[in-house]
Order: C-alpha cells, then structure tokens, then sequence
C-alpha cells in the first residue's frame, strides 16, 4: 500500500531560476527551498539550457530535502516553449535550445510558409524561438545529422520527469502554449508535426495529473529514498499557476501570472475575437480546456526600467503614484519589443518622473496597464486573481482593481507555480488571497491618454 502524501516535492523551473520546494499538501504552505539561475550557454552548437547543472541542483536538492523535511512524491512544473530530442539510449540528442535565440532569415522565411495558420493552432508568431514549432524547423534544417539521431521528443517538464523514471511522456498544457503544435479545441497535433516529419518521434501524451511511474532504483539509491517515489506528469508553469484558482474560484474567472512573462488568462471564456497580431492566444489548461490568454514579457521589462534604481519602502511607492498621475508621467509600451499586445511600439518616457519612488509608481502603472489591455484583448470576466511578483506591489494590484472595476484578489502564495504543481498529486489547499480595496484617484482619466498614446 502506498504512503499517503503529507509533502510534495516540486522541481519548479523558470526561464530565470529553477527551485526545489517542499508543499505541504494540507496547508499548500512551502516548507523548504533551494534555488539557483537558470544559466544560458552561448554555445556551441547553439544556445541553450545548462542541463547538466539542472540536473545536479535536481539531484542534490532532492537528496538534501530528502533529510527534511521529507517528500512522499514528485511533481515537475517548467517554462514552456522548450523540448527536449533523445537519442535511442535516452540521452540528449541536441541541447535543449533557449527560446530567446533568433534563427537566421532563411530559416525564418521557411518557417512561416510551413506554419500552420492562427485559426488552426491558436498560436500567434512570436519572435525567436517562442514557438516551439520553429525550434524543431531550425534543428532539424541546421543539424541534420544530429537531428537523424532523435528518436523521442519530449516536452520540458516530462523531460525532467523522464530522467527521474525512464517514461517519456508529452503532456498537453506544454503543447498547447503557443507552440504551433497543438489544436487546443480538438485535444490533438496540428499539421505542422506531420510536415516536420516528427509524428512518429512525439512521445505519448499523458494527464498532468498522471503518475508517470516511480524513481528507479538507481535514483532512489542516488537520493537516499527508502523507497522509489511517485513522480507526476508535470505542467506548464504559467498552467500550474491557474490550476488552485480554477479549483478555488470556478468559472468563469481570471488569473494574472506573473513572473518573467505576464500571463493572463480568461478560465471560462470565448475565443472569437483574438488579435494573433498582439499576442493573444488559447492556452491549454491542466484539465485539457481551452483557455483565452494574452501575455507580455512583465517581469523582463519590470527589471529593465527599474535597473540601477534604489530600492523603495512600498509606502514611498504608494505616495508617488498621486503626483504620477497628476502629472501625467507615464511610461509607454514596448520596453521588450516583438512581443505583447504592441510589439512593434518604441514608446518609452513621456515626462518622466525624477525620482526613484516615481520612476517606481510609473513603472507599476505600465505593468497594471499593460495587464488590462491583456484582459481587454480576451473579455476575461469574473473575480481577477493575481499571483506572483506583482502580488505584492501596491500600486500595480491598486490600478487594476480601479481600472477593471471587478474584485481584484492578491495571492499571498509566493510559490504559484510550485503550489499549482503540487495539487497534480491530489492536493487541493485553500490558496491564500487577499481583496484589494485600495483604489488610485483620477486614473481613469490617465489610463485614457496612456492608451489613446499606445494605440
């Protein structure tokens, strides 16, 4: 008979960092963590992820919490956009390439005759390698000797979960983000994998919420487990983010995720009017639903504008915003171009705020207007979740409550991703939220111009 699963740990991978985190499965509260970069390799042969240290962290991190504070299974969320080609001994065949390279013309030129069109996949073009499909195009047009050795493909999460078990799986939330992959309302591949001549590689698809086998014995032995451990499918992060508040709020509803990308999405909403020129898109929930969603490049931008600024008391924030909006000091998009629901805007500074707290409120200001232009762009409806970084950030959750008019709640889960891996297992804890009730005088007025200025 099987332990009963008091504690889930979750390989939780970011475009930025990767952790391992202990859940609680009762409370969903995080009991222990590791963390280290996600580093890029320049090359050769081209860049990528460096799995090796992934892996090593993943080996050492789960030995270390195995001592405490203990785990009864394993669950696996990472960012999307990425696929892992095995060779037939189960080993890397080529690097796991970044998605933030961008490919030669040539390649590019091919790449959009052969992509299926946006009414097919839901997947709008996106810039590099954020669609997954031009990342299997480019490897196998540049390396094709390396790419005749592939004998599996495997999304990223269940690559993690594959070297944890021997199973290789696919799994859908992975397939479904904007991968030209997946036809997220017919549950099934898109063309583009018969065209790429890659059907026969894909590895069968499984659940999220599937136990896709134990640890071997050699990785049991390696991390000083008494016995093998489940290990769960795994999830696409953004998905695992929207998973606790599906449970939570029902449909329809609607989830901010925030982190290096801004993700949101409309659970319960309807696909008709999406723009595949600003980044709209159907993401695929854990359940195999299709879900409305735009996303911008949040976190990268958040970094960017407030480079070399001193760090603030929230409060400080919070008392510059009134001048922010008087003045009408704003922030135009893109600060990342290429992607977002105005990829090809170079707006920047309009009066430009001389302080650091203003530079601050402004700069929050952007991201809550960003975000609504998201929500506006898929018709989300119902109560607003907003979960990660910005949770925390006074004036952006304050905007957007002002601006929506709808409840806004904070999540106080600093580890979304790593919660929403954990409820794979069978967990289902109360996700801490918080309802905004702060409100921003006259921003209706400076969110006009903001737009009137963007469009």
């Amino acid at each position: 008979m099987s332990k009963p699963i008091r504690t889930v740990a979750v390989i939780d991978i970011g475009k930025t960092h990767a952790k391992l985190i202990v859940v609680d499965a009762e409370s969903g509260k995080e009991l222990a963590s590791r963390k280290i970069a996600n580093r890029v390799l320049s090359g050769p042969p081209y860049p990528h992820y460096d799995t090796d240290a992934l892996w090593r962290f993943i080996q050492e991190g789960l030995a270390e919490l195995n001592n405490g504070p203990g785990y009864q299974a394993i669950s696996i969320t990472t960012h999307g956009a990425s696929a892992v080609l095995l060779n037939a001994s189960g080993e890397l065949a080529m690097p796991v390439l970044d998605y933030e390279f961008t490919f030669p013309n040539p390649i590019v030129e091919v790449y959009e005759a052969i992509r299926p069109e946006f009414a097919e996949t839901f997947s709008p073009r996106l810039t590099g390698g954020l669609n997954l499909g031009a990342q299997l195009h480019y490897q196998r047009a540049c390396f094709p000797e390396a790419f005749a050795s592939v004998s599996t493909i495997l999304t990223y999460p269940q690559y993690w979960a594959h070297r944890l078990t021997g199973i290789a799986a696919n799994e859908a939330t992975s397939l479904g983000c904007h991968t030209d992959l997946w036809r997220p309302f017919e549950g099934d591949y898109s063309s583009l994998v018969a065209r790429l001549g890659i059907a026969d590689l894909m590895a069968p698809i499984r659940s999220a919420f599937d136990v896709l086998g134990q640890t071997t014995l050699t990785i049991t032995r390696q991390l000083g487990l008494a016995a093998p451990v489940p290990v769960y499918c795994g999830i696409h992060d953004s998905n695992a983010s929207l998973l606790p508040h599906l449970v939570g709020f029902g449909l329809p509803c609607t989830v901010v995720s925030t982190g290096t990308w801004v993700v949101c999405f409309a659970a319960g909403g309807q696909a008709d009017d999406l723009d595949e020129n600003r980044d709209t898109l159907v993401n695929v929930d854990a359940f195999g639903k299709p879900v409305p969603s735009a996303r911008y490049m949040g976190g990268r931008e958040w970094e960017i504008i407030t480079k070399g600024l001193e760090q603030v008391a929230p409060d400080a924030e919070w008392i510059a915003v009134e001048d922010v909006v008087a003045q009408g000091q704003m922030l135009l998009p893109s600060v990342v171009s290429g992607t977002g629901p105005f990829p090809g805007a170079t707006g920047g500074w309009r009066n430009e705020p001389q302080t650091d707290e203003g530079r601050r409120a402004a700069a929050s200001l952007y991201q809550a207007l960003m975000t609504m232009t998201c929500l506006d762009l898929i018709g989300s409806r119902g109560p607003i979740v907003v979960e990660g970084p910005f949770a925390a950030n006074k004036v952006f959750r304050a905007a957007l409550s002002t601006l929506s008019g709808r409840d806004v709640y904070a999540s106080a889960s600093h580890t979304g991703t790593s919660l929403g891996a954990s409820f794979l297992t069978g967990t289902k804890s109360n996700v801490p939220v918080e309802l905004v009730t702060e409100r921003i005088a006259d921003l209706d007025t400076y969110a006009k111009r903001w737009r009137d200025r963007a469009e």
